[in-house]
C-alpha cells in the first residue's frame, strides 16, 4: 500500500512537472510574436498620431518641466495649501565638488599610516564647562514628535554615544529617553513653550538657540493636530485640538540686543555650558554674525540652503538661503576679521553627506559639521525592505509614520555607530595622506580649486596655478639639492 501511495505521489509530481515545462515552451514560443506585435503597434502609433494625441508629448514636456515639478504641482492642485517636501532642496547648489586636496609625496612627506590622529572637537573652548567630541562630526537636530519617531531619537542618541559625539534635540520636546541614552547632548531653544525649564536645561552639555535653519529659513511653523497624537502631545503641551505653532520668534528677543539678555541667562542657569546659535545663511549673514558675537555666544551653527528637514515648502528649501560654501567661507572671514574665530566655534550643516565634503569644510574653517539626511538613511539601512515598494522609506522614521513601530532602534544604532566610524576613519586615512596629524593642522592651503567660481568663493588657488609661496623653478628647502 506504501509503495502504492509513493509511486502515486511520484506520478502526480512528474504529470505536474511536465505540464509546467509545456506551458512555459507555449509561453516562449507565443510570446516572442505577441511582444513583436506589441511593439510594431505602439511604434506605428507613436510614429504616426498626431502631436496632440500622441503620448510623446508627456516626454516633451517633462523635459520643459521636470517630472519632480509636474508631480508637485499635481499635490498643489490636490491640496489647494502648502505642500512639504522632505529632505530638503533637489537643487544643484555650489558645494565643495570644485575642490580637492593636494597630496603629500616628496616636498611634505606623508605621515605613517599607523599614526594616530588627533580628531577632537572643543565647543566654546572659552566657556566654563566646553563640551570636548571625539570626532568632529554630530547629528544636526531633529525633533521628536514635530518631526521624528521616539526610536529614532533613541538610536540617534546611542549611536553617536558609542563615537564620542553628540546627538541634538531639534525643535521638539526635551524626550528623557533620548538624554538617558546620548553621552553628549545638545539642547535645542525653540521659540516654542516647551523644553524651557531649568531643571531640563541644566541636563544639556551645550544649548543651541535656534533663530533659523536651512530648511526653512527664518519662518515659524504650524503641526497638524492629526501627527501630534500620543506622547509627543503631552510633551509639547499641545492643545487637544487644533494646530500647534511654533513661532518665527523668540517671545525675549523683541529686537537684536536682546539675544544677550537670554545668553546670560541660558549661562546662569546651565552653569557654564556653551550657549550658542543656530541661523540659516542669509545674504546680511555679516550682519546677523556681529548680533551673535555681541551677544558672547560659544558657538555659531550656519545651516546652509542644503539642509533639510521633515518636511518644508519648496519655496523656502529652494528660494532662501545661502548655499553652504558660500556661508561657511563668508563666515570663517568675517570671524577671522573680528578677531573671534579661536573663541568662538564654528559649525557648518547643510548637504554634508560624505567625509570628503566634511573635511573640505573644516579645511576652510569649520571646526565642526552636522550631519541630518544622510544619518537617517544610514539608520534605516536595509530597513527599508520594511517599506519599499509600497511606502516610502520616510515612514519608518517619521513619528505619525505608519511603520514606526517596525523600526528596529538597536539595528539603527549600530548601523549609525558603523557610519560615523567608517566616515572618521577616511578623513584619518586623508590627514595622513596630507602629511598631517591633527584635524586642526589641517587648512586651505592643503586644497587647490577646479574651477574659477569656487575659487572666487572660497579663495583657494586654482589648481593650474603654482604654488604663491615660492618661485615656480625653486626647489623647496625640505628637498635636498645636489651639493647635499
Amino acid at each position: 500500500m506504501k509503495i502504492k501511495w509513493l509511486s502515486f505521489l511520484a506520478g502526480s509530481f512528474t504529470g505536474a512537472f511536465l505540464a509546467m515545462v509545456c506551458t512555459l515552451i507555449l509561453m516562449l514560443l507565443f510570446a516572442r510574436p505577441f511582444i513583436k506585435w506589441m511593439v510594431g503597434r505602439f511604434t506605428k502609433r507613436l510614429m504616426s498620431d498626431r502631436y496632440a494625441e500622441n503620448i510623446w508629448e508627456m516626454v516633451t514636456a517633462m523635459t520643459k518641466i521636470s517630472p519632480r515639478i509636474v508631480v508637485e504641482n499635481s499635490l498643489r492642485a490636490s491640496l489647494g495649501g502648502v505642500i512639504e517636501r522632505p529632505f530638503g532642496s533637489p537643487r544643484k547648489f555650489l558645494h565643495f565638488d570644485g575642490l580637492i586636496f593636494s597630496p603629500a609625496q616628496l616636498a611634505t612627506l606623508p605621515a605613517a599610516e599607523t599614526h594616530p590622529v588627533d580628531m577632537r572637537l572643543t565647543i566654546g573652548p572659552k566657556a566654563k564647562k566646553p563640551l570636548i567630541l571625539d570626532i568632529p562630526l554630530m547629528a544636526g537636530g531633529m525633533g521628536y514628535g514635530i518631526g521624528v519617531s521616539e526610536k529614532i531619537k533613541i538610536a540617534l542618541a546611542k549611536g553617536t554615544a558609542a563615537v564620542g559625539t553628540s546627538t541634538n534635540s531639534g525643535e521638539g520636546p526635551f524626550l528623557p529617553e533620548e538624554r538617558e541614552n546620548a553621552r553628549y547632548y545638545i539642547l535645542q531653544y525653540s521659540s516654542g513653550h516647551w523644553a524651557k525649564e531649568p531643571e531640563i536645561l541644566r541636563q544639556a552639555d551645550a544649548i543651541e538657540i535656534h533663530i533659523g535653519k536651512g530648511a526653512t529659513a527664518g519662518s515659524g511653523s504650524i503641526i497638524p493636530s492629526e501627527y501630534l497624537q500620543g506622547r509627543a502631545r503631552e510633551l509639547l503641551q499641545a492643545p487637544d485640538e487644533g494646530f500647534l505653532v511654533i513661532p518665527s520668534r523668540h517671545s525675549e528677543i523683541k529686537k537684536p540686543e536682546d539675544l544677550r539678555s537670554l545668553v546670560d541667562r541660558l549661562r546662569e542657569i546651565t552653569e557654564g555650558v556653551p550657549i550658542g546659535v543656530k541661523i540659516c545663511a542669509s545674504a546680511k549673514l555679516e550682519a546677523d554674525l556681529e548680533i551673535a558675537i555681541q551677544a558672547g555666544v560659544d558657538f555659531i551653527s550656519i545651516d546652509g540652503g542644503q539642509a533639510g528637514m521633515k518636511g518644508a515648502a519648496p519655496i523656502l528649501e529652494d528660494d532662501f538661503g545661502l548655499p553652504t560654501i558660500f556661508a561657511l567661507c563668508r563666515a570663517v572671514e568675517y570671524l577671522k576679521k573680528r578677531g573671534v574665530k579661536e573663541r568662538i566655534t564654528l559649525l557648518s550643516g547643510g548637504g554634508y553627506s560624505v567625509p570628503g565634503d566634511c573635511l573640505k569644510a573644516i579645511a576652510l574653517g569649520a571646526d565642526g559639521v552636522y550631519m541630518g539626511t544622510a544619518l537617517l538613511w544610514a539608520m534605516t539601512h536595509d530597513q527599508i525592505t520594511k517599506a519599499i515598494p509600497w511606502e516610502p522609506p520616510t515612514q519608518l522614521a517619521f513619528y505619525p509614520g505608519t511603520l514606526k513601530d517596525e523600526f528596529n532602534e538597536e539595528e539603527a544604532a549600530v548601523y549609525l555607530e558603523k557610519f560615523f566610524v567608517s566616515c572618521t576613519e577616511e578623513m584619518k586615512m586623508a590627514i595622513r595622506a596630507l602629511g598631517k596629524t591633527s584635524l586642526k593642522e589641517v587648512n586651505a592651503e592643503d586644497l587647490v580649486a577646479l574651477d574659477e567660481w569656487t575659487s572666487k568663493v572660497s579663495k583657494v588657488r586654482l589648481a593650474h596655478l603654482p604654488c604663491e609661496n615660492r618661485k615656480q623653478n625653486d626647489p623647496p628647502s625640505s628637498v635636498p639639492s645636489e651639493n647635499d
